[in-house]
């Protein structure tokens, strides 16, 4: 029986002290990076065609014996990534990354397998022993490529893929998300994730901006996100568990951005709860969809009817609960919602495949 590897990134934070050097080794991979995307709009005048990563090799090749200290496999791999990003932004050029001033880049170094080992609690870069808080046990692991990053902080962290053969442990229960904004994400078991991390420091956040403390400012908005991506890993990790198969709304954050309900949309952060989940049903093997979550929340998860009752558009956006005035089911809003979407998401990916798990709801009042 084969054995199914998956691909798996793990971020550990690197000790404060290192930072002058990675620092300086950040500096040249901009330098690297500018040249690169100079001499790539140059040959795109000259010669009418775009450069790839195989084109641009021989450019850079020796870099390193002409003063620069970075590994050779580094060079090749910002090389690599400057092709890659220019495609995917369909862009003729990227911007320049800035080594000073207030709006500089933020570091960022990156490396292949072969330039990085570790032993005893340290990886070995460019023969230099750089310190980490090792939280992973990573001589467990085969380290594959990464990268150096860089926080608003000035905060240096290690981002290492592995390859992992473990599967997450899963259940049987068909589960529906609804998202919203009063709460994260709402599942039609009952299960929630309130969210709203952001305006629970507005206040905070607004006083520190006044008093130009741009310190403060930084440690307030790191906080709100590592707040909200625990939530976001607990909530995902926890519905992955007693899971067969899940299905999410398919609501737009970046449409939702253009509305006046901007602030609490990005607050809830929905694209980064639904890759937590796409990735975790993926390592636990279990179905992982996106239906269209149109009328699920006017719909009686009960008789499917459309009541004159129910809450409708942005106006009843305060409604919580409300009464079918068909059946007489007493709804949570967003429980009902949820119950809707894994009812379209069963019929939709599951019906016809021979596994349909019962969709889970709690019980009406």
């Amino acid at each position: 029986m084969d054995i199914q590897y998956y691909t798996k990134t793990l971020k550990l934070r690197i000790r404060d002290k290192h930072s002058k050097f990675l620092c300086a080794q950040a500096k040249e991979v901009n330098l690297v990076w500018n040249y690169v995307n100079d001499l790539s709009m140059q040959i795109l005048k000259r010669e009418q065609r775009f450069c790839s990563a195989y084109d641009l090799a021989p450019y850079t090749k020796g870099s390193t014996k002409e003063g620069l200290t970075l590994h050779s496999q580094s060079v090749q791999a910002i090389t690599e990534e400057y092709v890659t990003r220019r495609k995917q932004f369909k862009k003729v050029k990227l911007r320049w990354r800035k080594s000073g001033g207030s709006k500089r880049s933020l570091g960022w170094i990156p490396f292949k397998s072969s330039a990085i080992r570790y032993k005893n609690g340290q990886v070995f870069y460019c023969g230099k022993a750089v310190g980490l808080w090792d939280s992973y046990g990573l001589s467990k692991y085969e380290l594959g490529t990464g990268s150096f990053s860089e926080d608003a902080r000035g905060r240096w962290y290690l981002n290492v893929t592995v390859k992992v053969n473990q599967k997450t442990e899963s259940g049987g229960q068909l589960i529906g998300v609804d998202l919203g904004c009063k709460e994260a994400a709402t599942a039609s078991d009952g299960d929630k994730v309130h969210g709203r991390r952001y305006r629970a420091l507005e206040q905070k956040l607004a006083l520190a901006q006044r008093a130009r403390n741009k310190y403060r400012v930084k440690s307030i908005h790191a906080k709100i996100k590592n707040q909200r991506k625990d939530d976001l890993h607990k909530f995902s990790s926890a519905l992955v568990k007693r899971s067969g198969a899940i299905f999410v709304g398919n609501v737009s954050p970046t449409g939702m951005a253009k509305t006046k309900n901007a602030k609490s949309s990005l607050d809830a952060g929905w694209g980064i709860l639904k890759s937590m989940l796409e990735y975790k049903c993926r390592w636990a093997d279990i179905v992982f969809g996106e239906v269209n979550e149109a009328y699920t929340t006017q719909t009686c998860s009960c008789c499917g009817s459309i009541s004159s009752s129910s809450p409708k558009g942005r106006a009843d956006l305060g409604i919580r609960s409300w009464t079918c005035v068909v059946c007489g089911t007493h709804h949570d809003r967003d429980i009902n919602a949820a119950i809707n979407i894994a009812k379209r998401g069963e019929s939709q990916f599951l019906v016809g495949a021979g596994q349909c798990p019962p969709v889970v709801g709690i019980p009406v009042l």
